[in-house]
């Protein structure tokens, strides 16, 4: 499945920098280096120690991570929702992504413009956050008018459908995002089908100083306590630090880290932060022509993970063999793992495991 963030944010907050880091870096895999592959949407790989525990066991030609899409939506400013600035191009980009990263200027440099005159992280992500509910709110409106119709003709769908359409509508018009809205599961239902910007899950990512790193300062607190209050996720970087990073080799790369008492570039933290937001997690294939990772909801079971691959995977499906990592560093092979009578076979109930290495056997 292809997991897709777009990066919001006002003008002079380190989107762009950020984005370029990014889509700059070199991959420790050359499969999927980080690249962009249109103006402003980048292919970025989720770091995973796995993989590499893997193919010390498994050689293979070539190592697959999963991907991040990362989508540069256009610049906001207040008023996009009334088609200022490219307010009808922005909202109609973020619209096609699964989450917002929201980039947060926590930063005060007199060189750079800060577009509202002064540094304030809560008001710029109350801008945001205005004009992507004033959007929701226009498409809500008029899908109001469509079930109040529909419910004038005593039909019992189009009467439950008003209900909840109202009970979003209220919410919205207090000012909050849908995604702090309390639902069912069948309510969830009929509100998937509204592609609210403002239900979308928010990753608030904090542009810091470097003498700033790696804790972040009082501005990037507020937005974690915010974010708290949202169950959102938080990312503490610096641009200017992140896009020096991403030009490094590796033993260069690892030096900068320690200089600033990081374990990693933000970056990483970054996409491994979308897979947790969204409750996605991965299973890994492995051998001699590939070891990839899959990624697929929690939850899913051996058909849908295969349906990942192949449709015709998860229609055929007839039973997986399934071993954890622990498994292959402890007898070194899958011979040895069958050997030692530690390969599992899953049917069709199974729910996979984060970190489950398979193999499928389907017939279509």
């Amino acid at each position: 499945m292809a997991l897709s963030v777009g990066i919001v944010g006002l003008p002079n907050v380190g989107k762009s920098t950020v984005f370029n880091a990014l889509t700059a870096g070199k991959a420790e895999a050359a499969n999927y280096p980080f690249c962009t592959i249109d103006p402003n949407i980048g292919i970025v790989p989720v770091p995973d120690d796995r993989m590499r525990r893997i193919e010390k066991h498994i050689k293979t030609q070539k190592v697959i991570p999963a991907i991040v899409e990362i989508v540069d939506i256009a610049g906001l400013v207040a008023g996009a929702s009334q088609g200022e600035g490219l307010g009808n191009k922005f909202l109609a980009n973020i619209r096609e992504t699964n989450a917002i990263l929201m980039m947060v200027r926590c930063f005060d440099d007199p060189n750079v413009i800060h577009v509202s005159g002064t540094v304030d992280p809560m008001r710029d992500i109350d801008i945001i956050d205005l004009e992507l509910a004033l959007a929701d709110l226009e498409s809500v409106e008029k899908r109001l008018k469509k079930a109040q119709g529909a419910a004038k003709t005593g039909n019992k769908d189009g009467k439950a459908e008003l209900a909840v359409v109202e009970k979003v509508h209220a919410h919205l018009t207090a000012g909050k995002a849908a995604r702090t809205l309390t639902l069912t599961e069948d309510e969830t239902k009929v509100v998937a089908t509204l592609g609210l910007l403002t239900r979308k899950p928010v990753l608030y990512c904090c542009n810091v100083g470097e003498t700033d790193l790696p804790d972040g300062n009082a501005w990037s607190n507020l937005v974690r306590t915010r974010a708290a209050a949202e169950g959102a996720g938080v990312v503490i970087l610096c641009g200017k630090v992140e896009s020096e990073l991403a030009e490094l080799g590796p033993e260069d790369r690892g030096e900068m880290l320690a200089s600033y008492g990081l374990r990693e570039p933000a970056l990483a933290t970054l996409a491994r932060e979308c897979y947790r937001l969204l409750g996605l997690q991965s299973y890994f294939t492995a051998g001699e022509k590939e070891v990839r990772a899959w990624t697929i909801k929690k939850g899913a079971t051996a058909p849908e993970a295969a349906g990942v691959i192949h449709t015709d995977f998860e229609k055929g499906f007839i039973r997986a063999q399934v071993y954890a990592l622990a498994d292959l560093e402890q007898f070194s092979s899958e011979a040895g793992i069958k050997a030692a009578g530690k390969m599992r076979i899953e049917g069709k109930e199974y729910v996979v495991q984060d970190g489950d290495i398979m193999h499928f056997l389907f017939n279509v």
